[in-house]
């Protein structure tokens, strides 16, 4: 039986490995420390099919080590440590450590993560894990620190590319047929950077020929997707799309639609703390000062559902949902901190003026550190007037306000304390 093209295609050596370039190109760090022969403990945090799974494959390869392999779906404690004493057994003087590969750690219990502690401290085994989520949410501490986190991205166009080339050019079932890609455009957009969901596509594709020449253009690829919707997504509920029309659709203020993609989610078996941190997320980008209950909501939604669980866990979600979607909006915060960042690099390390800088020595005092400074609570109001900014870019804006009652408030006081400084 022949495997799916996806599997035919995964890469075993680091040479034929695609995306990743900051982690595996010549001078890449990644590859460096495989070079070397010392990797360390990794974990490998990136979005579905950008080659995580593969990567661990082939650096075990490369270093020549053995492969130990778990799922953190389907293994408990006792398949840790009955892993862990395999690797012991297999130590001798001056041996490797052979490599752990934990695929969704993000799934493993805090006594799952635990039981893998001494193992990786002693260096009984490398180390590597795969996850979706953000390890510094999903990864207990004590493991993470032991760990190095390399952050995979989205394949993109060039490499999806390549991808697509290589498979019709080597695979041993598409060399042989006669494919015409005339257009990649729908190929990559279902793709959405996922490699293996790329390859999914192609294979779908290609099967719902029945002639000996092969065109794919855009409308045909749309054609057939929309006739093999379950397929081409078996199992994951078109995850992006709908996590991104939940998005909207809160952002939006519908919360008909919020809940009905909420619905959608739970009904796929969504992982409820993604959702959740999403629901945090929102709270700030998309309501943010407009009402900032809504943080405290969604961060008291998110300890309330691991606290309770599905499927009561629901109502927590709706309703946390129905508020976010209905609360006043305001992207202020995010505006403000992004052109602030990017002001930031452009400007580089401004002087801090003296009159902020603390002074615990006498030599800085003497120096004017300190000199000059207003305590804003020894003044009516709790307000003083006085330049904070580095003086090269005084009187520069980040903070906008956005039209809400309570921004309104917010624009009043500023205009009200500062005079001209703040007039928007």
């Amino acid at each position: 039986m022949l495997l799916p093209l996806a599997e035919r295609m995964r890469p075993n050596k680091l040479d034929d490995y695609i995306g990743q370039h900051h982690l595996v190109g010549q001078t890449a760090v990644l590859r460096k420390a495989i070079a070397n022969g010392h990797i360390p403990s990794i974990i490998l945090w990136g979005p579905p099919g950008v080659g995580k799974t593969t990567l661990a494959h082939i650096i075990s390869k490369e270093l020549e080590r053995p492969f130990y392999v778990l799922s953190a779906v389907s293994s408990g404690v006792k398949d840790v440590r009955d892993t862990i004493d395999k690797a012991k057994k297999q130590q001798f003087f001056n041996t490797p450590s052979p490599i752990l590969f934990i695929d969704e750690i993000h799934r493993f219990s805090k006594s799952q993560q635990d039981s893998l502690l001494a193992a990786v401290e002693q260096g009984t085994v490398i180390l590597i894990g795969a996850t979706t989520e953000n390890p510094s949410f999903e990864v207990i501490r004590p493991l993470l620190s032991r760990c190095q986190v390399y952050v995979l991205e989205s394949l993109g166009v060039s490499d999806l590319q390549t991808l697509l080339d290589r498979a019709l050019k080597q695979d041993i079932s598409l060399k042989e047929k006669n494919i015409i890609v005339k257009e990649t455009k729908a190929l990559f957009r279902f793709s959405g950077g996922d490699g293996r969901k790329l390859l999914n596509v192609l294979e779908i594709v290609v099967n719902s020929f029945d002639k000996d020449e092969i065109i794919i253009t855009d409308d045909i690829v749309q054609e057939v997707l929309q006739n093999n919707i379950a397929v081409y997504d078996k199992g994951g509920e078109m995850h992006y799309d709908i996590i991104s029309a939940f998005i909207k659709s809160v952002r939006g203020s519908d919360p008909n639609a919020a809940v009905y993609y909420l619905a959608r989610m739970l009904e796929s078996g969504e992982d409820i703390k993604f959702i959740a941190r999403r629901l945090i997320i929102l709270a700030s980008e998309d309501i943010g000062l407009a009402n900032s209950n809504a943080l405290l909501l969604a961060n008291s939604c998110f300890q309330a559902i691991e606290n309770i669980g599905m499927p009561e866990a629901r109502i927590i979600l709706s309703q946390t949902t129905i508020y976010l979607a209905t609360s006043p909006k305001s992207n202020s915060a995010y505006m403000a901190i992004n052109e602030a960042m990017s002001f930031v690099k452009e400007t580089g390390n401004l002087s801090v003026p003296l009159q902020l800088r603390n002074a615990p020595t006498k030599l800085l005092k003497d120096l004017g550190y300190g000199d000059g400074y207003k305590y804003s609570h020894s003044y009516p109001g709790n307000f003083a007037e006085q330049e904070f900014l580095p003086k090269e870019i005084s009187g520069k804006t980040f903070y906008k306000p956005c039209v809400n009652s309570r921004e309104a408030e917010i624009k009043q006081r500023l205009e009200r304390q500062w005079n001209d400084k703040y007039k928007y």
